[in-house]
């Protein structure tokens, strides 16, 4: 009968600090990247892309979806030095990471594959998508009015398409694609890199 394989106290309490220097490096990445935010074409200037989620997806597909929620925290934590929003934008921004990366990596977790890693992408994209839309509407938005009123902001979104006359309509039309795009293109890059990095992040580099 062939016996399991337990790791020694030493080998076990190795991988823990690797992971957690791994996803302490992440978290910086992931920060810096928050910081490196550009506009894009047919959307709002105050609404910015940026590809800050990466690090916390390689995060939850490499060692789990705690750590990437961890990833998501700590940027957070450390944009809030630089807020504009009362911490507030930094508050929806790690929810909305939580609920892209964690559902990402349950999935992947489960079944280790490069298709259920897509899957689970996918559906992480889909709820940071929805969420975002009420955590806009309930939230940021309201907070934002204390810099710029409400008319002011749906402005913007007609000053592109003329058509919508409420911010339920300019969350669903603009906002809500974005973030499911935004999204994507982060776990598209992941996917494309992921063989290649975790074998750095798992400490099993040749």
């Amino acid at each position: 009968m062939q016996q399991a394989k337990v790791q020694s106290p030493v080998r076990k309490q190795s991988n823990h600090t690797r992971r957690m220097v791994m996803t302490a490096i992440l978290s910086a990445l992931s920060s810096v990247l928050m910081f490196f935010s550009f506009n894009v074409p047919l959307m709002p200037s105050f609404i910015k892309m940026d590809l800050s989620e990466l690090p916390a997806l390689i995060a939850a597909f490499a060692m789990g979806p705690v750590n990437g929620a961890v990833v998501c925290l700590v940027k957070n934590l450390v944009n809030l030095f630089f807020s504009t929003t009362g911490g507030v934008g930094e508050l929806s921004n790690f929810l909305l990471g939580v609920f892209f990366v964690v559902p990402a990596g349950i999935i992947y977790k489960l079944r280790p594959k490069l298709g259920f890693a897509i899957v689970g992408s996918v559906v992480g994209a889909l709820l940071m998508a929805m969420l975002s839309v009420f955590s806009n509407y309930y939230v940021v938005y309201p907070i934002y009015t204390a810099f710029m009123p409400m008319d002011a902001i749906i402005g913007m979104y007609q000053a592109i398409n003329p058509s919508v006359d409420n911010l339920w309509e300019c969350l669903l039309m603009f906002n809500m694609p974005f973030t499911f795009i935004k999204g994507m293109i982060s776990a598209v890059i992941t996917i494309a890199v992921y063989k290649k990095i975790t074998p750095l992040v798992n400490g099993k580099a040749q």
